[in-house]
Order: C-alpha cells, then sequence, then structure tokens
C-alpha cells in the first residue's frame, strides 16, 4: 500500500493498516530541536521502512504540530519512543539485540561513512543542529561516520546526512 501526503495526513490508524517489512535500523535522534527536521525524519524513517525512531532529550515529540506537518502523518506508521536521555536509547537497544551503534557526525575519528563495513542490526545516532551528536554519544557509539564536505560549511541538514548515509547501507547491504 502506498499513500500520497494527504492520504498519510488523513489516515485513520485504527483501520487496519498492512504489516510490512521493516529493516533492522534505528535513527536515535540526539537532542533534535527542529521540528521540521524531526518530521523529516520521521518521513525518511518511512521510506527506507526502519524499525523505529528514538527521540531523544529535549527534542519535541508527535503529535506537536510542526513535527505532523513536516512528517505528513508518517509519525502515525513509523514505530517510536520517547528517552529522558540517548544514553538511555543505546542501552535499550543493547538489551534487545546485539547491534552497532554508529554516529554521523563530523569529528577526528570518524570514517567516510562509505568506508565503514555496516552490519544489521544497527542504530544511526543523528545529532542536532548547532553541536551534532553529543560526546556522551560519541563516548558510547562503535563507530563514527561522516560524509566529507569539500566547501567552508562543516555540516549538511540533519535529514540530508541521515538520507546520504541511510541509502548506502541500503544499497550495500541488500
Amino acid at each position: 500500500m502506498k499513500l500520497n501526503a494527504k492520504e498519510l495526513r488523513t489516515l485513520d490508524t485504527s483501520r487496519q493498516i498492512p504489516e510490512i517489512k521493516r529493516l533492522p535500523i534505528y535513527f536515535i535522534l540526539d537532542n533534535i530541536y527542529d521540528t521540521y527536521n524531526i518530521g523529516g525524519l520521521f518521513r525518511l524513517a518511512d521510506a527506507i521502512s526502519t524499525s523505529g525512531i528514538y527521540i531523544c532529550g529535549e527534542s519535541e515529540i508527535p503529535p506537536n504540530h510542526k513535527i505532523k506537518k513536516a512528517s505528513i502523518g508518517t509519525y502515525k506508521v513509523v514505530p517510536w519512543v520517547y528517552k529522558k536521555s540517548t544514553i538511555e536509547a543505546i542501552e535499550e537497544l543493547r538489551n534487545k539485540f546485539t547491534l552497532a551503534v554508529i554516529s554521523v557526525e563530523q569529528h577526528k575519528k570518524a570514517v567516510s561513512y562509505i568506508n565503514y563495513n555496516y552490519i544489521y542490526p544497527l542504530a544511526l545516532i543523528l545529532g542536532n543542529e548547532t553541536n551534532g551528536v553529543s560526546k556522551e554519544a560519541l563516548d558510547n557509539s562503535d563507530a563514527i561516520v561522516e560524509i566529507p564536505m569539500y566547501g567552508i560549511n562543516k555540516s549538511l541538514n540533519v535529514i540530508v546526512s541521515a538520507s546520504i548515509v541511510s541509502y548506502h547501507i541500503l544499497t550495500n547491504l541488500k
């Protein structure tokens, strides 16, 4: 079942929604402040069929109206939970699975996202718009990957970065 934006916005979740196969990828949102970015990450999570999103820290959660608008309703179909901290999310996932926790961040210890050997299940930690992934989350990551930046700007928008890395993972792990 593929729904357009209008159908997603008006989707009644009390109706039977067909099960979709979810990939063993999780997004951990590390204090993302911009609600439109959170909404956009829901759209990406739906597009690649992630197993879920952990919204952490000072981030807003659905049904915030900006998240609803930017997500075009995908917040209703992508599993998500709120955790007080990113570390709490990492610990919960590690208690459920043996998984790789990978931060997407510009960092001296980072490797290019195309040179990392991804394995499922995995969690991508995505940082906030000002400070990126927190030091505490970086310290609890198994790896740090980055997208090379060739201009003056240090980083890309979190949705763009998550999209690049996620689609790279999908095309290399089929």
